[in-house]
Order: C-alpha cells, then sequence, then structure tokens
C-alpha cells in the first residue's frame, strides 16, 4: 500500500484509520499486519489495537500518550503495512448439527435461495470462510463469504436469547454464537465447540486471519459433545 492514509478521532481516546472500503481478504490481511505492527512497536498509553474488516482502531490514554507520535506510527503502519509478514492461518474445523431445533431457520434459508435444506447444508459446509474480525461479544467472528445464493439477510426481528453454539447467516457472514445472548441472524445450526472460554489459557478459539470449516455431525454427536444444561436449550426456544 502507498501514498497516504486518514487518520481520524473516535470520542477522546481513540483513532481510526481505514486501509479501504471492499470485504476483500487481500485488504484484510494487510488490516492484521498493521495492528500486529502497531502492537509490537508498544507504544506508551495505548491500551488496545482492534483490527476490523478493512480499518484499525487504536483506543489509548489520553494522559499518557503523544497524540502527534501515535498519530505518525498509525499512519506509517496503515501505508506500510505487508499481509507477508502475517502468520499462515490456523484452521479450525467446526462440527455443526444443521437444521431442526438446532436450526430453525435453515428451511426458511432454503425458500429464500429456492433450494432445498440438504443443498443449504452442502453450500454452506463445503465452503472455506476468513475470519475477517471478532466483535459483537468477546468471541463472535465474523466470517465469509457465503455464498450469493444462501445469504439471506438477517431476521426483521432478533430473537431475545440464542443459546451458546447456534450457528448464524446474515447476508454474505456466518458466525457462531459464542454464549446466550439476543441475536437476528439465520439459525441454520448448532456446534457444540466453545470459541469463547474465559477460564482457558487462551479465551477466543477464533483470531483475524485463521481459516473456519463446517463439517456437518448428527444430532446424537451433538448432544453427546454438550454440557447438560446446553443440551436442553435449543436455539428456536
Amino acid at each position: 500500500m502507498t501514498g497516504s492514509v486518514e487518520v481520524r478521532t473516535a470520542g477522546d481516546s481513540a483513532l481510526v484509520v481505514e486501509l479501504g472500503t471492499e470485504l476483500d481478504p487481500g485488504l484484510n490481511a494487510r488490516v492484521i499486519a498493521c495492528a500486529a505492527g502497531l502492537r509490537d512497536e508498544r507504544i506508551r498509553g495505548v491500551r488496545d489495537v482492534i483490527s476490523s474488516y478493512a480499518a484499525v482502531t487504536v483506543c489509548y490514554d489520553p494522559l499518557r500518550t503523544d497524540l502527534d507520535a501515535l498519530t505518525e506510527a498509525l499512519t506509517r503502519h496503515a501505508v506500510s503495512a505487508d499481509a507477508s509478514v502475517n502468520a499462515p492461518p490456523r484452521v479450525h474445523e467446526v462440527p455443526v448439527c444443521y437444521g431442526g431445533a438446532n436450526g430453525p431457520d435453515l428451511e426458511l434459508v432454503a425458500g429464500f435461495a429456492g433450494c432445498s435444506a440438504d443443498e443449504v447444508v452442502r453450500r454452506h459446509s463445503e465452503t472455506s470462510y476468513r475470519v475477517y474480525l471478532l466483535g459483537f461479544v468477546p468471541g463472535f467472528a465474523y466470517l465469509g463469504r457465503v455464498g450469493d445464493r444462501i445469504a439471506m439477510p438477517r431476521r426483521r426481528t432478533p430473537r431475545m436469547r440464542v443459546p451458546a453454539g447456534a450457528v448464524g447467516i446474515a447476508g454474505g457472514q456466518t458466525g457462531i454464537y459464542p454464549y446466550p445472548t439476543p441475536g437476528g441472524w439465520q439459525l441454520i445450526g448448532r456446534t457444540p465447540l466453545r470459541v469463547f472460554d474465559a477460564a482457558r489459557d487462551e479465551p477466543f478459539l477464533f483470531a483475524p486471519g485463521d481459516t473456519v470449516r463446517f463439517l456437518p455431525i448428527d444430532e446424537a454427536t451433538l448432544l453427546a459433545s454438550l454440557d447438560e444444561d446446553e443440551a436442553g436449550t435449543a436455539p428456536g426456544a
């Protein structure tokens, strides 16, 4: 990336720089490299460095930070970001029980796509997805891209409670709910994997730049892997 970039303020304790405007793996890889470079520099007063689809946000302590120096560093890393320095992506295989009580919106997605539910499962599970960013709640990974045919928009009215492990689609994205929370994505399945666990040494299963693949499983396999409390809660409840 060459040329200049614009760094803008986000309140009184954050700066944001956009490296582009597209949902693009190459652009996202440069964003990840930019964020990693800023973290490695360990700039005084920086509290957090957050990468998104196409931008990097730096949160800082206004009382400890030289804002001009931070702006210069953010600009420098954004301009020189080189995706080739990123570590090779980790690949995660995520078992999913599709449809039924575990995927109450699967038939709706099939109707949207004009195909069978089995075809939705095939299309969803045969695609490798990039982790573009983590957000919404801790551990929620925004994965893309979902094939256009099954890329059904989110629900008009969100559910008040979606259980941990629910797998959903919202337009060109798919994702896994880390724990019970409200949510408006179209739920097509459920995984027993814990994508976020604060008790683990590394709480987050995924990181930006990783690859995720979904593997269909049957309900018996799902239930055998879920905790007792989790097994009694279906996404449509």
